[in-house]
C-alpha cells in the first residue's frame, strides 16, 4: 500500500493544497490578535512584527504581543512602540535564533564536559 496507509482510506482522503500567508494577511492576523488582547499598538510596531512573523513564524509573532504589551505597561505606556518589539525579541529567541546560539556556544555547556573514558566491563 502506498505510504503505508490502506487503499480504501487512501481513496477517501482530500488533498488540500496551502500556501504561506502573505504580508498583508500577516498583518491582519496580528491586528486580529491584537484586538483579542486587548493590546494597542503603534502602526510601526506593527509593521515590524509582521515583518518577524514572515521572516520566523505566526506563532513566535504572536507570542510576541503579550510581552511586548507587559513592557508597554512596565514602562508606562498606552500603545506598544517598536522599542517595546524589539526589547522583547532580543529577550525571548525564536527557534532558528536559538538554534544557532546553541551551536556557537554548544562547548560551553555542562552536557559537553563529560570526556568519555574507555570503561573496564570485565
Amino acid at each position: 500500500s502506498p505510504h503505508g496507509i490502506p487503499i480504501d482510506l487512501l481513496d477517501r482522503l482530500l488533498i488540500i493544497s496551502t500556501s504561506p500567508y502573505n504580508e498583508k494577511e500577516t498583518k491582519q492576523i496580528l491586528k486580529i490578535r491584537c484586538e483579542e488582547e486587548d493590546v494597542d499598538m503603534s502602526e510601526d510596531a506593527c509593521t515590524v512584527l509582521t515583518r518577524i512573523g514572515l521572516e520566523t513564524s505566526l506563532r513566535y509573532s504572536m507570542q510576541l504581543i503579550t510581552a511586548a504589551s507587559l513592557v508597554c505597561r512596565k514602562r508606562k505606556g498606552t500603545e506598544v512602540q517598536v522599542d517595546d518589539i524589539k526589547r522583547v525579541y532580543s529577550l525571548f529567541l525564536d527557534e532558528s535564533r536559538s538554534t544557532q546560539y546553541m551551536k556557537e556556544y554548544q562547548d560551553a555547556f555542562m552536557f559537553n564536559e563529560m570526556k568519555t573514558d574507555t570503561m573496564d566491563t570485565s
